[in-house]
């Protein structure tokens, strides 16, 4: 069974410390950080500009045994320039994370890819992949646009996330996972949704954002998407529900997800065997 990973924005109320805490309760294997915000003003943990929590984050991970699977979040712009996040690769190196979450908010999808290139560069020198995350929103709308872009990169660290969400929602299909070359999937997210797709950019954003289901409980077809992926790489288990938050704490929405994504895999495991 594959590791699981308790995404930053499954439980993005909580600092670093008390998420590996929960993570650790949960049984989870890794955790996710999120030092750099997604949106302009949106909630982050910027550890390289607090040395006191970061330090004590370090702690955590070494009295529980946990990793940190990926670090968040990498949103180029067009004016985004890979010489500013040095203290960011620093600060990831320090806490032992493997990968980096990147996304394309560039319009001029050639710029991005410079930058994306040079970026996958200074990340080898720290040992991070730059995983490319496809959002419906963002001018990596799909799947079949990430893997052109990861290939005309070039990068041998350069790979692509899949989210289950932005999978569905982009209208990529399984027969696009066949075309990814096995090297470039690093780890992937899981979650779940109605069967019914948002019909507007604001829906998409609040949905993916805001309003996720756990695995399992929506109408996403997550047993073939599990099916398609590897078995060998971690989960990353990202499941906001800001407004169930108001009644239930973090930690049984991470144990909810956990078990969701249990019972998909297994269910994926046995249709396999069928």
């Amino acid at each position: 069974m594959p590791s699981f990973s308790l995404a930053a924005l499954t439980a993005l109320e909580l600092a670093p410390p008390k998420l590996i805490d929960v993570a650790a309760a949960c049984g989870y294997d890794h955790v996710g950080i999120r030092l750099l915000p997604a949106i302009p003003g949106g909630i982050a943990y910027p550890l390289m500009d607090d040395q006191a929590q970061l330090r004590e984050t370090i702690a955590r991970l070494d009295a529980t045994g946990l990793t940190v699977a990926d670090l968040e979040v990498v949103a180029f712009r067009s004016e985004t320039e890979v010489a500013e996040f040095s203290r960011f690769f620093e600060t990831g190196a320090r806490l032992g994370a493997k990968h980096i979450l990147v996304a394309a908010y560039d319009p001029v999808l050639a710029r991005f890819m410079d930058r994306f290139a040079k970026f996958c560069e200074a990340a080898a020198q720290h040992g991070f992949t730059a995983d490319l995350e496809f959002m419906p929103w963002t001018f990596v709308p799909d799947l079949r646009t990430a893997i052109r872009v990861v290939e005309q990169v070039g990068q041998a660290n350069a790979g692509i996330l899949v989210d289950a969400l932005h999978f569905d929602r982009s209208e990529s299909t399984i027969a696009d996972i066949a075309d990814i070359p096995g090297d470039r999937l690093h780890y992937w997210q899981l979650c779940d949704g109605p069967a019914e797709k948002p019909t507007t950019t604001e829906e998409l954003l609040h949905a993916a954002r805001a309003e996720r289901m756990f695995p399992g409980e929506g109408g996403i077809d997550l047993v073939s998407l599990t099916r398609a992926m590897p078995t060998d790489i971690t989960i990353s288990i990202e499941v906001p529900t800001t407004e169930l938050a108001r009644t239930m704490d973090a930690e049984a929405r991470a144990r909810r997800a956990l078990a969701g994504a249990k019972s998909v895999l297994l269910a994926a495991q046995t249709a396999l065997s069928k």
